[in-house]
């Protein structure tokens, strides 16, 4: 029988070893890219981009790790309180998934857009819940290089606090039929570097990988985004790594390597990007700088996005766009094709 310091020891040496699984999760995810706009629009072509399977040998080639595939499964959903997914669209979501990993690309798989929960969290809160249940069930036989998001950037009366409530019966039904499953869960306030301080995870499970999202400045990034009001007036803004603007985005990596070493978790940057309303230089120089902070703390990184406003691929002429693959992937083999 183990005395109580052994004991005590060995749920350490457990804990650590737990840990480590997590954060070599995170390390394993490396380099990514958000296929944004297609599977998480209204319906998918409605924003001008659907799935295809060319993506995917594209993407590893260019030396890519993964993909984030952002899902608005609330406008696919069948029946009242029981959620039943639509059988075609969660096929379409399938074929994503599997030219994935038949191109060697790990997942992260999102439940993105639900903007009913954000409205009404004690409404769609169980919903949410149920919705996880169904994909818990249809996706637990996929291999661990799967990775499930619980929900892409809470906010509106989704607040910290009922936010964190939710979590621990989030996860607890994921564990039903996923219990190794790694589970990427972010803060608030459109999962905002600055709050991260404000996520309280069930300490209890430790297959947790944190993320955050950025987009700072804003005015820069966001300029001519015709979904963001006045935008228009911040056309113009450049980005040239200056002191002072490479400061500001080391001070918020800095406070998000602090928070990951204090809670012992690991974290995902799982978007960042700037608008193509902005000029290619700034934008490839933002880039390069928020790639290069990223790795220098160990934080796993995705790209925003593949193809559309903000994409590093032209889908047009079917080719990276030089400036913006070199400053996410220096040296990549498309790159240097051309």
């Amino acid at each position: 029988m183990f005395s109580t310091v052994t004991t005590l020891l060995l749920l350490l040496a457990f804990q650590a070893e737990t840990d480590s699984d997590a954060f070599l999760a995170a390390k394993k995810l490396g380099k990514g890219v958000n296929l944004g706009n297609m599977l998480e629009a209204p319906t998918e072509g409605a924003w001008g981009l659907r799935v295809e399977a060319d993506y995917f040998p594209t993407i590893k080639q260019a030396g890519f790790d993964h993909v984030r595939i952002p899902v608005r499964w609330s406008a696919h959903i069948q029946g009242g309180d029981d959620v039943r997914i639509d059988p075609a669209f969660a096929r379409r979501v399938d074929f994503a998934i599997d030219q994935s990993l038949k191109n060697g690309l790990a997942v992260v798989l999102n439940v993105h857009h639900y903007e009913e929960v954000d409205q009404d969290p004690t409404t769609h809160l169980p919903r949410l819940r149920k919705l996880w249940a169904r994909l818990g069930e249809r996706y637990q036989e996929l291999p661990v290089s799967v990775y499930f998001e619980l929900l892409n950037e809470p906010h509106g009366k989704l607040d910290e606090p009922q936010w964190s409530n939710s979590l621990p019966d989030l996860l607890a039904t994921v564990r039903e039929t996923n219990p190794n499953r790694f589970v990427i869960i972010g803060p608030t306030r459109w999962n905002n570097v600055t709050a991260l301080p404000t996520l309280k995870l069930p300490p209890e499970d430790r297959r947790i990988i944190a993320t955050f999202h950025y987009y700072s400045p804003f005015e820069f990034t966001h300029q001519g985004a015709s979904w963001v009001a006045n935008s228009g007036r911040w056309k113009g803004t450049t980005w040239t790594a200056t002191d002072s603007q490479l400061a500001a985005v080391r001070g918020d990596f800095d406070k998000a390597q602090a928070w990951s070493k204090a809670n012992q978790r690991p974290l995902y940057l799982g978007e960042f990007g700037a608008f193509s309303a902005a000029d290619m230089n700034s934008r490839a120089s933002w880039t390069r700088a928020i790639v290069r902070e990223a790795e220098a703390r160990g934080f796993a990184w995705c790209y925003w996005e593949f193809a559309s406003g903000f994409g590093a691929f032209d889908p047009q002429t079917k080719d990276w766009r030089d400036p913006l693959l070199s400053a996410l992937i220096p040296g990549s083999a498309s790159a240097r094709r051309r």
